[in-house]
């Protein structure tokens, strides 16, 4: 198994290792997802804030990713082209969601509660604190907030990923600090906010190097 020091040592720009996945060098996607897994489940948390459906989404935008690897242009980076695959795939399975929970309440005739606590994913009352502070954020504030201050993304990749303006960029993270701003004034520690830790990576990484291994190579 690749190790988080392994990635770190290997010596090529995403591109290069793109490439090389593309020639045959399946093993080295690894590294790929290794690096990129904090900021791919950061993300997905923002917009589904389920930790075990984010893993999942992220399982599915890897394999997405994997099998349209060919079709990487390098017109924007790969770690952009792979945030945006994430991203589709965790607004689909939002609206699915949503989707499936109207039914059941039509069916029901009752008010139909599906939100999952971060109560499992909590082991510290000040990361459960922010955690619920930034879950609070509507939608579209929340997500440029964790791409920007928590996961330090730039405002150009930002940009890209969301296909949104620099001004807008720039309005929404300014409007979720603002709201914030009073609970977590004295609080404020963005990188303990949806941590990925090495387990839980080791697992994504397994799951999905073992179905692009039992599937052909990239389309």
């Amino acid at each position: 198994m690749i190790t988080a020091k392994d990635t770190f040592n290997l010596k090529m720009s995403d591109e290069e290792i793109v490439d090389r996945v593309v020639k045959g060098e399946q093993h080295l996607y690894e590294h790929l997802m290794r690096k990129y897994n904090q900021r791919m489940y950061r993300i997905s948390m923002s917009i589904i804030n389920d930790d075990k459906e984010a893993e999942d989404i992220m399982q599915t935008a890897y394999i997405n990713a994997y099998q349209q690897l060919k079709s990487f242009q390098g017109r924007s980076s790969f770690g952009t082209w792979l945030t945006r695959i994430l991203i589709y795939e965790s607004l689909l399975h939002k609206k699915r969601k949503l989707k499936l929970q109207k039914v059941l309440m039509e069916k029901t005739g009752n008010d139909y509660h599906n939100d999952t606590p971060l109560k499992g994913l909590i082991n510290k009352e000040l990361r459960g604190l922010l955690e619920n502070a930034v879950a609070q954020l509507p939608e579209k504030y929340r997500l440029v907030f964790v791409m920007r201050e928590v996961q330090e993304m730039s405002t150009n990749e930002t940009m890209e990923a969301l296909n949104i303006g620099e001004s807008n960029v720039k309005i929404r993270l300014s409007r979720a600090k603002e709201m914030l701003r009073d609970e977590l004034d004295s609080y404020w520690r963005p990188q303990q906010l949806f941590e990925f830790n090495l387990v839980r990576c080791d697992v994504v990484v397994d799951f999905v190097m073992h179905r692009i291994g039992t599937s052909t190579q990239c389309d």
